[in-house]
């Protein structure tokens, strides 16, 4: 309570010195719009509908290519964590695409699906794939041996030290990879909703694109606003429960 208090505490300071620099006239109005201006903007949109389908659309197209973008790349985190084949071909491959910047992925999805739901699905899996690879790998191979060779002296094999014994150990990186993954994948579509233009369903990243076009700065830092909060808000709802859970489980809580 006390850190939530803090941080309201500092928020509305930052608040408060922009509101004064647009008092000041220290920048131009036109540029940077007031605290004002920009809740009046979020305000009609929120009251008309606007907000919560544009939202709605994104958080569709994240958790789907998010959810595929799991799916796929834990298994293949396992591959290469234990197969020394897959670990030179394919983990060389996740460790050199993990650092190609999202956007990048744009013009390929273009080509190939067009201006389609397919593009921006395809962006964000990229997005997120090769970081739930990295942090899985990296995950079983820090594994202490002790637990499988102690879980196997009990008559644990195969599949079910697989689930029961690696599995487990490895979840704190298995977590921190899918946070970081999230991160990338909110990223992917970002850049994906203001390049690919699908009129059909209007997503957060196209009213940026659209405030940019018509000059329209209280829109632009409206809608970063609510893309700022929408994440911290999944950081507290999706991945703070698991991490304190699991520095419980682990005895890492202070």
């Amino acid at each position: 309570m006390k850190r939530t208090f803090t941080a309201l505490g500092f928020f509305a300071l930052l608040v408060a010195a922009w509101h004064f620099a647009c008092v000041a006239k220290i920048w131009s109005p036109v540029l940077v719009p007031s605290p004002e201006k920009v809740t009046r903007y979020l305000w009609e949109i929120a009251v008309d509908g606007t907000l919560a389908s544009a939202a709605w659309i994104t958080l569709k197209r994240l958790l789907a290519g998010y959810i595929i973008g799991l799916v796929a790349g834990v298994p293949l985190g396992f591959l290469t964590a234990r197969v020394q084949t897959a670990r030179d071909t394919l983990g060389v491959l996740a460790l050199g695409l993990q650092g190609l910047p999202s956007v990048c992925w744009v013009p390929l999805a273009l080509l190939w699906f067009g201006q389609t739901e397919s593009a921006m699905l395809f962006v964000v899996v990229m997005g997120t794939l090769w970081s739930v690879v990295l942090a899985t790998e990296t995950g079983v191979r820090n594994v202490n041996p002790l637990y499988v060779r102690a879980a196997q002296t009990m008559g644990s094999r195969g599949l079910h030290t697989w689930v029961w014994v690696i599995l487990p150990a490895a979840l704190p990186f298995i977590v921190s990879g899918m946070k970081q993954g999230w991160a990338f994948a909110w990223r992917s579509l970002m850049a994906a909703e203001i390049y690919v233009t699908i009129l059909s369903g209007a997503g957060l990243g196209l009213l940026l694109h659209y405030g940019r076009e018509l000059n329209a700065m209280e829109q632009v830092i409206g809608i970063m606003l609510v893309i700022v909060a929408i994440g911290l808000l999944a950081d507290k709802v999706l991945f703070a429960p698991w991490e304190n859970f699991l520095h419980r489980r682990w005895g890492t809580a202070k």
